[in-house]
């Protein structure tokens, strides 16, 4: 397929989501987009969910959650989409786990987790029934290093290894019958451990760590194995803050290296918290923070041939903390924060200051 170039890209706004939210999921389905729960105005997590059809631009309200509950992991087991642990109305982890039939329109609960966890990492290992679920964060506020199994006809959690680090709101991707981890936090602070797990033999086995600690950064996988890590919040040591970067990590899961600085670009801008995804041949970074009082609408991306990030036209609005989805060669990036919400631009923000539309790249 042939890189489009930077011209060939535009925004369109599209119709406005039924209320502001943020931390919100985003899933896919036949070609439809699921929003489910988030985050309101007030920062109180909602079980809303919502259907957007891009063919007709217009949102269906759904059958709410059966419990409300922001920043929850997402699988697509077939028709199934199952929605795992995330935070309840009293900002604790939850251990609930349920599922919603898209063909029959209805919630069921499912065998919840052994235990509360927030910002699990969830991977679809078969399009027969199973995921991977890794990490998260218990009551405690303590990482966990668990690895779990979840088989849909049976309705079973099974206790896979643990990974030798544990963490949370870790970047999973499995390739080639291998579940990779990189990155995640404990206690709030990054982590550089990057692990790989080995499903048919059982084992982990430890990689190169990540270059820095970093968080809020962009994480995309090519379909070829590589890991392209991208700007963020790169954490100082002793007495430093963190500073925002550009710098751009590739991790080459077939040779089992990170490339040499000499064969990666950095970005144009340094940001974090922003939209990170591959369209059309191209890595596209969107908003985010910077080390301006506000959040970014500027938009690059990378040509492959020509070596070099260049510059697309900019969102209509800027906003950080967006979710976002690729369906059918196109870019949904809905939701989000325009404004940061108390001290300096560096720190995520805590409320969600809505945004209500959606925009296509």
């Amino acid at each position: 397929m042939a890189v489009p170039s930077a011209h060939e890209f535009h925004w369109q706004s599209l119709a406005r989501l039924p209320s502001g939210r943020v931390y919100h999921t985003l899933s896919e389905v036949g070609g439809q987009m699921y929003m489910l729960g988030g985050c309101d105005a007030a920062g109180r997590p909602c079980p809303s969910v919502e259907l957007y059809s891009p063919e007709e631009d217009r949102w269906i309200c759904l059958p709410s959650m059966p419990t409300p509950r922001a920043g929850a992991a997402v699988a697509v087991l077939g028709k199934q989409i199952i929605v795992v642990g995330g935070v309840g109305e009293d900002q604790r982890p939850l251990k609930v786990v349920e599922m919603y039939n898209t063909e029959e329109g209805r919630w069921r609960r499912r065998s919840a987790l052994r235990e509360a966890l927030m910002g699990v990492s969830i991977t679809v290992k078969d399009v027969d029934g199973r995921a991977l679920a890794v990490g998260g964060m218990g009551a405690d506020l303590l990482p966990r290093n668990i690895l779990q199994q979840y088989d849909l006809r049976k309705d079973v959690w099974a206790l896979l290894p643990p990974m030798p680090t544990p963490r949370y709101d870790a970047n999973t991707h499995l390739f080639d019958s291998k579940l990779y981890v990189a990155g995640g936090r404990q206690c709030k602070r990054p982590v550089k451990a990057f692990e790989m797990y080995d499903i048919e033999t059982r084992a982990w086995t430890t990689l190169p760590m990540l270059s820095c600690k970093r968080s809020y950064g962009g994480a995309i996988w090519d379909s070829a194995g590589k890991l392209c890590l991208l700007g963020g919040l790169r954490q100082g040591g002793g007495h430093q803050s963190s500073k925002f970067t550009k710098n751009v990590n590739i991790f080459d899961c077939n040779q089992g290296i990170w490339l040499k600085s000499d064969d990666t670009v950095s970005l144009k801008k340094k940001r974090a918290d922003f939209v990170a995804t591959f369209l059309r041949g191209r890595m596209v970074v969107a908003g985010g923070l910077g080390h301006e009082p506000s959040a970014l609408d500027t938009v690059e991306a990378f040509h492959p041939l020509k070596k070099k990030w260049e510059q697309l036209s900019s969102m209509t609005f800027p906003r950080c903390s967006a979710s976002f989805i690729v369906i059918r060669d196109r870019l949904l990036v809905v939701g989000g924060v325009n404004q940061i919400v108390g001290g300096a631009a560096a720190e995520k923000p805590r409320l969600p200051v809505p945004i209500w539309y959606i925009q296509l790249l």
